[in-house]
């Protein structure tokens, strides 16, 4: 057995833990576990808790696991490799009601943590540092990253997510035990960092940001991190939680340019005028009709899908359309669909014998008819789809669910990010119940 650095109190009870990953950081490990004691020293004299040091090493060979030993610090052993992953095993084995979570390379000060856990104390869910509200010493972030990555990426996950955080990929953060619990973590790599706080934010979570200090790393050799590759995950990884923006965004727009190409085209045949659009383009806009369905029936499973995963919350307009959005109505408006466009095909059949089947001057009919029965064959296939992924339920949405989602949104609004003010609020709160 390792031994477990617990400081501040004479009892087993640990409030506490300091999670490092760790890959080959012997000559950074001793300055980072003493600094991250003086952070526990200061939380046992300043609020009473007690802590320990957890070392979650993936596989180091320059003998970190020894030095951190040694050093009093609890080792994990981690197989899996990624930053993600050791992450996740430290967190999993630490024994402290808060988790505090920052590199093991010297590029963070873990007294800075002291105010994270005395946010989660005042009752945030998630702190998270803000490196651009703090300090970046010279040297200590590439250019590119500070000016383009994280701010880019960071803007994204806010876009989609509205968590509101200034610095989505700061290292050094802390959140408590059952929010860790809640949240699910499963990212193995950098994009760990991305999906915290995406699923903070749909989990509703009560997120909180300090300001954070970035020192120039105490590492002899190149950074783990790869900024195109490990910028990649974490941008793949907010379009995978966002079915919005991966389907729902480009199906409205590929709908929209579809239909507003084949009506001016219809107005223009009805009105015996020119159409500023020939036959190619009513091809394209009937491809384009289809694929934007495909889209919308993609974007409606995946959003069923993380309903059922526990981390995506109902949408506003679930209790106004409950009713009819079921497997039997996505049947009927398939066939409904499929049956017009049948209709249509045979209408310009009939039209074309009729003139001895000489060639028609406009392909509109014929675009619109195979339109219709792609759509409508699409539809039904995408009802049996819904239905599965809905947990084999024909009835996509619960109605006295989605009544109480909608009630509770209308009442509250969310603010995931807590202020200066508000933690002051809740201290002020919580020291009035102490006397």
């Amino acid at each position: 057995m390792t031994q477990v650095a617990v400081l501040g109190s004479a009892s087993t009870k640990i409030d506490v833990s300091i999670i490092m990953p760790c890959l080959d950081e012997a000559r950074c490990l001793p300055a980072c576990i003493a600094n991250a004691r003086q952070a526990l020293e200061t939380m046992s004299r300043e609020l009473g808790l007690s802590g320990e040091i957890v070392i979650a090493d993936n596989g180091s060979r320059d003998g970190s696991q020894l030095i951190a030993r040694a050093l009093g610090a609890r080792v994990v052993d981690v197989e899996q490799l990624g930053y993600g992953a050791a992450l996740i095993a430290g967190l999993r084995c630490a024994n402290g009601a808060y988790l505090v979570m920052g590199d093991a390379d010297g590029s963070y000060d873990f007294r800075e943590s002291v105010e994270m856990v005395r946010r989660l104390a005042a009752g945030a869910d998630l702190c998270v540092g803000s490196r651009f509200k703090g300090r970046i010493e010279r040297g200590a972030m590439p250019w590119k990253n500070r000016h383009i990555g994280n701010p880019a990426l960071t803007f994204v996950l806010n876009l989609f997510f509205r968590a509101g955080v200034s610095d989505a990929h700061c290292g050094l953060r802390a959140l408590t035990s059952s929010c860790f619990e809640r949240l699910d973590l499963t990212g193995r790599g950098m994009e760990f960092a991305s999906e915290m706080i995406i699923k903070a934010a749909l989990k509703q979570q009560h997120i909180v940001e300090v300001p954070v200090t970035l020192s120039r790393d105490r590492r002899d050799r190149p950074s783990h991190l790869r900024p195109w590759r490990d910028g990649w995950r974490h941008l793949r990884y907010l379009l995978m939680f966002s079915p919005d923006w991966a389907f729902a965004a480009p199906a409205a727009l590929a709908i929209a340019v579809s239909l507003g190409i084949l009506t001016l085209t219809g107005v223009a045949a009805l009105t015996e005028n020119k159409s500023p659009f020939g036959n190619y383009w009513m091809i394209l806009a009937g491809s384009l009709l289809g694929l934007g369905h495909t889209a919308a029936v993609l974007a409606a499973a995946t959003h069923f899908y993380g309903r059922r995963q526990g981390f995506r919350a109902p949408s506003w307009w679930e209790d106004k359309v409950a009713d009819w959005f079921s497997l039997e109505t996505m049947l009927v408006a398939g066939s409904v669909f499929f049956a017009s466009g049948l209709l249509i095909l045979l209408s310009v059949f009939g039209y074309w014998s009729s003139r001895n089947f000489e060639p028609i001057g406009t392909v509109l009919p014929a675009v619109v008819g195979t339109t219709l029965i792609v759509i409508g064959a699409q539809n039904a296939l995408a009802g049996f789809l819904l239905a599965i992924v809905n947990g084999h339920e024909a009835n996509f949405i619960d109605r006295a669910e989605a009544e109480t989602w909608s009630d509770t949104r209308r009442r509250s609004v969310r603010s995931p990010i807590g202020t200066c003010e508000d933690v002051e609020r809740l201290d002020r709160a919580a020291k009035a119940a102490d006397r």
